[in-house]
């Protein structure tokens, strides 16, 4: 995974994100970041991205069973992204209701949980990811990230200053995206701290690539332990 250009990207967004007169060109940079953490499906865009990369030839046995140095599977990756990008976006960013809750993707993921995983230890996440429908949770993915898109083409320089009120990060723990338990509780105060321009910068973009990269260590591991 060659993340130069993505690296020097969004240190560029970085710098200009909360710059009245760079509003459009930051809006661009952060949808041209985020089609590389998700598929090309989702975004249409022309080229192989960091997902694609990971999921090319990948089995479903390596999907759901292969751990990196950490325990964690690729689905979990998978699952734990799209979760926190999901809550962060529609909850706190948009004030909506989270894509997770409208089409029933709890039933289709065939999921035992709703929450983001952080608390999960290694058994539980190879148990969890063994029951995973791996297509429906790459189909809830792609809905994330469109809506996710939509939400970004309407922010204003207004709107990337904004910090979230106490009711938003509630409503998290109120719906069981993040559980109240140590190991995930932590994520609220973390959350609490930023604007919309900072969530854009890790959520939405920098977070996808630490799993991604995580996934793909696991992928390679996978290979390995074959021969």
């Amino acid at each position: 995974m060659n993340l130069k250009p993505w690296n020097k990207d969004i240190k560029q967004l970085r710098s200009i994100i909360l710059k009245e007169d760079k509003i459009e060109e930051s809006k661009n940079l952060c949808l041209s970041l985020h089609a590389m953490v998700h598929s090309s499906i989702m975004s249409g865009i022309d080229k192989e991205t960091f997902e694609d990369e990971l999921l090319k030839g990948l089995d479903e046995n390596t999907f759901k069973i292969a751990t990196n140095e950490k325990g964690r599977t690729i689905a979990y990756g998978i699952w734990h992204s799209t979760r926190i990008e999901d809550i962060t976006m529609n909850i706190l960013v948009a004030g909506d209701k989270q894509i997770f809750n409208i089409e029933n993707w709890k039933e289709k993921i065939n999921s035992k949980i709703i929450d983001t995983g952080n608390a999960m230890i290694e058994e539980e996440i190879i148990e969890f990811s063994k029951n995973i429908n791996i297509q429906e949770l790459k189909n809830y993915r792609i809905a994330v990230g469109r809506k996710t898109r939509k939400i970004i083409k309407s922010l204003t320089y207004a709107d990337m200053k904004r910090k979230f009120k106490k009711d938003r990060l509630q409503r998290i723990v109120e719906e069981g995206a993040v559980l109240d338990v140590e190991g995930a509780n932590w994520l609220i105060d973390f959350w609490g701290r930023k604007n919309v321009a900072g969530i854009i910068l890790m959520p939405a973009t920098r977070h996808h690539v630490i799993h991604i990269n995580e996934s793909l260590r696991a992928k390679k591991k996978s290979r390995i332990n074959k021969y």
